[in-house]
């Protein structure tokens, strides 16, 4: 029985894993910029192209359908042409593994920075997601697979839940629940819930960690706590110095002749006239 539920949780693995042809991402990264300017702690969201990304922007309604932990060189993990893994992220079918980051070069994503984090908690927050690569998720428990096959509408208030995994098992970690749960050991807020407590006159928030397990690669988006980086602004961008396909640049010295633009004269206060009469009071 045991090794019939894991062959059939493979294939429901293998079938939610596997990418959806013709995609084209509206907006792709630019990866020399991406490269520059990433730093360990960031959290890399990705629109992601196979049939559990699909399922998942819609179940949480947004663009995001994965993400992963940007912790820098992971000691021991390199492609064949020696590009190092820089990248921790949990799958389904997968476990917790380690990447590089040009795995990601062809999709739109997006950068997401803890805004504050010192070095030792970020240190943290690295090691702790690089002790879990080869947790595995359990595919025998297929129940937690074949929620996502349902193609019935959700309604809103029960989306969250469905991309909750209820195992319960600590070594089975999916997406953004590892990054959640790297963020809590230093109890670094995501989206926490928070609650009123005191009298009218002094009242103070307190903040409640949301289950790991609740957590959404959205969330990272439109956390308070977050800085969204956009590698293209940081390393300096100009609008002049773009080239479009339906229009021809002007030459400097037909641009500086016909402005499209006239140039307004200076501001300048006009001259007292001597001659006027003062007004009466």
């Amino acid at each position: 029985m045991g090794v019939m539920l894991d062959t059939v949780g493979k294939w429901i693995a293998s079938y939610l894993q596997k990418e959806v042809p013709g995609y084209e991402p509206f907006t792709p990264s630019d990866p020399g910029h991406l490269r520059e300017i990433v730093q360990p702690g960031d959290v890399l969201l990705v629109e992601g192209n196979n049939r559990i990304s699909g399922i998942i922007k819609y179940l949480t309604q947004s663009t995001w359908s994965h993400g992963a932990l940007y912790v820098g060189p992971v000691d021991g993990a390199v492609e064949a042409d020696g590009e190092p893994h820089v990248l921790i992220e949990a799958n389904v079918g997968e476990g917790v593994t380690s990447a590089p980051l040009s795995k990601y070069f062809t999709y739109h994503t997006r950068l997401c920075r803890p805004v504050g984090l010192s070095y030792e908690d970020r240190y943290t927050v690295c090691r702790y997601a690089i002790n879990r690569i080869g947790f595995g998720y359990d595919t025998k428990n297929i129940l937690d697979l074949m929620r996502f096959l349902i193609p019935l509408p959700i309604p809103q208030r029960w989306r969250r839940r469905m991309i909750a995994f209820g195992s319960g098992d600590p070594t089975k970690i999916i997406c953004s629940a590892l990054i959640a749960q790297a963020f809590d050991a230093v109890r670094y807020p995501i989206l926490p819930r928070v609650t009123l407590a005191g009298s009218r006159q002094a009242r103070r928030e307190i903040l409640h960690i949301r289950d790991s397990s609740l957590y959404m690669p959205r969330d990272f988006d439109i956390s308070p706590y977050f800085e969204i980086v956009k590698p293209t602004i940081i390393t300096g961008f100009d609008y002049t110095a773009l080239h479009w396909a339906d229009k021809q640049k002007p030459l400097p010295e037909v641009a500086g002749q016909f402005g499209v633009f006239p140039e307004a004269p200076p501001l300048v206060p006009e001259e007292a006239d001597e001659e006027a009469p003062l007004p009466v009071a």
